[in-house]
């Protein structure tokens, strides 16, 4: 079944540029970002709508591609609606007379994750000319091929928000550096933002999009890693070592992207874990990726706050407080 889309742009376009909606949205969405992404009229541009409703939009496939823990019918599903851009994009350049080994494909979260693969993957069709990749992270799972030696031809523009809840940031530094260690040509942006496309984003992208027209293959240096977080991630494989078997008496912080409280009171905790640094560890864990352990220790509000001592739960806190009433709750030594 053909997508549903619009296309927009006139016949005097000089190339297709195709732009993927991320989960929850729909083919508008990336359309309002058009008068500053493309203020020249440069492209004539493809604007697709996912085939799964997810009000209070749509989706392309289930969760779990960016990180491989979506098993079998999340693969089938994303190979799917990546066949369908495909043929899509195939069929939008052959309609109007554009040479699709010059259009560019972009995207965000969902639809960034499938620009990628449509970029890079095997495939008897031409690669497109660039690959936008905004707020997202390298699709992992079987099945999909990566033609890196036609990669090293292919420009990309990687960009991810410091403070994304949804995927964090550290999943965009990581496929910025997968391209870079196989010769791609790329350009990373970070900046203060959360799961979203910010001006300043946006601007990059017209800037980039103008050197690709231009033929250019844009790269600069990767910004040096920041320093590690003062709060680890936890995963359930590392709990026993990381917390139960710790001889200091470790805070652990059980939270969920979704959840605004916890948003609120995470600066609070990394202040604990900066002014405690030796005297305790500090760890997170995100429920929503380790429910075992949510369902373990009896986690059904969050943010909670709690302390293990000697391999046990020994207090916890529930709520966004105050850093004194926090440490107070846990039965710790307050400092002003």
């Amino acid at each position: 079944m053909a997508l549903i889309h619009n296309v927009v742009g006139t016949p005097q376009a000089a190339r297709v540029l195709m732009l993927v909606h991320g989960l929850g949205a729909d083919e508008r969405d990336l359309g309002g970002l058009l008068p500053y992404l493309d203020p020249e009229g440069r492209f004539l541009t493809v604007l697709p709508r996912g085939p799964l409703a997810a009000p209070p939009g749509f989706s392309w496939y289930e969760m779990g591609a960016l990180t491989g823990a979506g098993g079998e019918s999340t693969a089938t599903s994303f190979t799917a609606a990546l066949d369908e851009l495909d043929d899509l994009l195939e069929t939008v350049c052959t309609e109007h007379g554009k040479a699709r080994e010059e259009a560019i494909v972009g995207g965000f979260s969902q639809g960034g994750a499938l620009a990628v693969a449509l970029g890079l993957r095997r495939s008897v069709r031409p690669h497109p000319a660039g690959v936008l990749a905004m707020s997202t992270a390298l699709p992992d799972m079987e099945g999909l091929e990566f033609d890196w030696d036609a990669a090293v031809q292919i420009p990309m523009l990687v960009q991810h928000g410091t403070n994304d809840m949804t995927l964090p940031v550290e999943l965009g530094r990581t496929l910025a550096a997968t391209l870079v260690e196989h010769g791609v040509p790329v350009v990373y942006g970070e900046y203060p933002m959360e799961h979203q496309v910010a001006m300043e984003s946006v601007q990059q992208a017209h800037e980039w999009l103008l050197a690709v027209s231009a033929g250019e293959r844009p790269t600069e240096a990767l910004p040096e890693p920041p320093p590690p977080p003062l709060v680890q991630p936890v995963t359930t494989a590392q709990w026993e070592a990381t917390v139960l078997r710790c001889e200091q008496p470790v805070i652990v912080d059980f939270w969920a992207p979704w959840c605004q409280p916890c948003r609120m009171v995470s600066p609070i905790v990394e202040q604990i874990a900066a002014m405690r640094e030796g005297a305790y560890k500090v760890v997170k864990v995100n429920i929503d990726e380790e429910p075992a352990l949510a369902q373990q220790y009896e986690v059904q509000s969050i943010p909670m706050i709690a302390m293990f001592r000697n391999g046990r739960l020994e207090r916890s806190v529930l709520g966004a407080k105050p850093r004194q009433q926090v440490e107070a709750e846990l039965g710790m030594l307050v400092i002003p």
